[in-house]
């Protein structure tokens, strides 16, 4: 797959981007390129091949990963963000309603 200079364009005006020819003519090469590397990296025959748990399981046995405990470390601030919020409830910040 590769893009061409009309699709860049297509994907910086969705994206709201402001790009010059320069730009996009760049940015068409490295998009390109990005392409170009995920269609090789396909094109790799992996059957047979074990996922890794880590990337380093594939040269060193019984690596085990350092996990931290799943506690709070931080105090509970709700209330102080909240104060400034023009309208809140249970904890929540209410908003326009913007879709219908």
């Amino acid at each position: 797959m590769s893009l061409t200079l009309s699709d860049v364009k297509r994907i910086a005006h969705l994206a709201q981007l402001e790009m010059s020819e320069q730009q996009s003519a760049t940015a068409l090469g490295q998009l390109n390129g990005i392409f170009a590397l995920a269609e090789q990296m396909q094109a790799v025959d992996t059957d047979g091949v074990a996922p890794l748990s880590h990337p380093l399981a594939a040269h060193m046995n019984n690596i085990a990963l350092r996990l931290r405990e799943d506690v709070a470390t931080e105090p509970n601030r709700r209330e102080a963000y909240q104060a400034v919020a023009p309208k809140t409830e249970d904890g929540l910040y209410l908003v326009p309603k913007v879709i219908e």
